[in-house]
Order: structure tokens, then sequence, then C-alpha cells
């Protein structure tokens, strides 16, 4: 038998590609891919669309009560604080009874919070779809800020039901609420992706939530006006972008009054600014998230 001798650097070489790894994992995200990863989202519209309706369904299954702890939340949120803030702390609320100045501003607060807070930890919740298929990771924490509008539609009974009870007049301006809520919608969305895919290397995100939401709603005017806020401080006060919300919210549904749109064009303009960052560091943490969680 002939051998043919073969070099080193020949022979590894051969070695080197008998040993040769592909790793299948999304393409390396760049700002010339950020439209093609929002088409690509697009082609998951249905996805998007059922994994949203599963998830508003485990939330209420086998319960007695089912979609009623919509409403049942903020509602014994309001009780609580009408009987603290109003009869024991008197926080003055102007024209309108306390229970309503508090449930107005109620609504959206829920509707942010009950976002962030679940789809903080839908990535890690959800380890095992991530660690199997490919899909656009976006959906899972996209779907937990669509649950959390639909149990602000249904809360909003019982809104429609106190501005009857106490008979306060409702106006066109009282329309303003539904572009105020889009704003707050983004903003959710925006903390949701920024923080579900912190959470994928740093599980701290997840044990923090419930502290850190706690405080933002206290420096927030839900349970009181944004008047009794001292003059000093309104200025760093404003820097909570969820300050001018609430309370153009409030003031549109209980005061028929116009929005300060010079505010709410910067507001916006905050939003989808933190909207654009927060999915571009999403998609980056997304190369590597099957390997990290």
């Amino acid at each position: 038998m002939a051998y043919q001798w073969t070099s080193p650097s020949t022979l590894d070489v051969v070695l080197a590609d008998a040993r040769r790894v592909t790793v299948i994992r999304p393409p390396s995200f760049s700002r010339f891919s950020f439209l093609k990863s929002l088409l690509e989202l697009s082609h998951y519209r249905d996805l998007l669309y059922t994994l949203t309706v599963h998830r508003i369904r485990v939330r209420y299954k086998q319960s007695i009560l089912g979609i009623a702890w919509a409403i049942l939340q903020p509602l014994s949120m309001m009780i609580v604080f009408t009987l603290v803030f109003s009869l024991i702390a008197r926080v003055p609320s102007g024209d309108v009874p306390y229970a309503l100045f508090a449930y107005v501003a109620l609504l959206p607060w829920n509707c942010f919070s009950g976002a962030v807070s679940n789809a903080t930890g839908s990535l890690v919740s959800h380890s095992q779809l991530i660690t199997k298929v490919y899909f656009p990771r976006e959906i899972l924490p996209i779907t937990y800020v669509f649950a959390a509008l639909f149990d602000f539609l249904i809360a909003t009974s019982v809104l429609a039901a106190l501005i009857v009870y106490y008979r306060v007049p409702l106006t066109p301006k009282a329309l303003y609420a539904i572009p105020l809520m889009a704003i707050i919608s983004v903003l959710a969305l925006s903390f949701s992706l920024l923080l579900s895919a912190t959470q994928v290397r740093f599980r701290d995100i997840g044990m923090a939530m419930p502290l850190l939401l706690q405080l933002w709603m206290f420096a927030t005017p839900i349970l009181y006006p944004l008047s009794a806020v001292p003059e000093r401080f309104r200025f760093f006060y404003m820097l909570n972008p969820l300050v001018s919300l609430t309370e153009a919210f409030r003031q549109a549904v209980l005061y028929a009054a116009t929005p300060d749109f010079g505010s709410m064009a910067w507001t916006t303009l905050i939003a989808f600014a933190l909207l654009t960052v927060s999915y571009v560091y999403f998609k980056r943490v997304e190369e590597t998230m099957a390997d990290t969680i």
C-alpha cells in the first residue's frame, strides 16, 4: 500500500474542516436591518394575535370571577385609596369626588404597570419555547402590552358607571384620552422590551420590579393633584413622562380640558425615541438570547 505524505499545515486544515461547526441564529442586528426586522415582525402577525388571545384566556382560565378580575383590581385600589387619602389624609380632589379623581388616573397607570411588570419576565418564563424554535422574540413582551390594554378597556366600564353616578358631564374633549393611551402604550412597550431583554442576563430586574413600580406610582400624580407638588421640585418631577400623560388624561375626562400640545408633542417624541432605542437593544440581545437564558 502506498502512503502519501501530508504536511502538518495541510493536515491541520483538513482536521479543522472536519470539526467545523455551523451556528444557526438570527442575523447580526445593525441599523440597516432595522426595517427588515419590522417587516419580519409583520409576517408573524398571526402568531402575535394567537399568543395575545392565549395570554388573555390563560389569565382568567379556571377562575370563578373570570374577566371580572380586570375590574376588581383597580376598583379595590380605588376604595382603599379613597378611605386613606380622602377620609384620613384629606387630599384635595377639586370639584369631583375623590373616588372618581383617583380611579380615572389609576386606569392608565394600571395598564402601564401591568404591561411592564408582566412583560419583564416574559422571555425568562418562556425559555423552553425560545430555545427550541425561532420567531421574533419581541412578540412575547408585545402580547403582554396588548393584554394590559384589553384589561384597560374592561375596567373603563367602572369609570363610565362612576361618571354617571356622580353626574359628571362628558364632552368631546374626553376623546383626547385615546391618543394619550396610545402614547402610554408606546412607553409601556419601550420599557417592556428594554427590561425583558435585560432580565435575560440579570434576574435582579424581576426582583426589583414591584418596588420600582410602587415608587414610580407615588412619583406620578395619581393619588394627589399635580398642583400639590411644590414649585421648586416641579421641573425634576416633570421629567417623569407619565406625569404629563396621566394629568392630561384626568383633565380631558373629568374637566373637559385640552391637553398642552407642546408638552404632548415632546412626550410623544421621547416615547418613540425610547421605543427605537429599546428595540435596537432588544434585537442585539436576541442574537445570544437562547444561549444565556
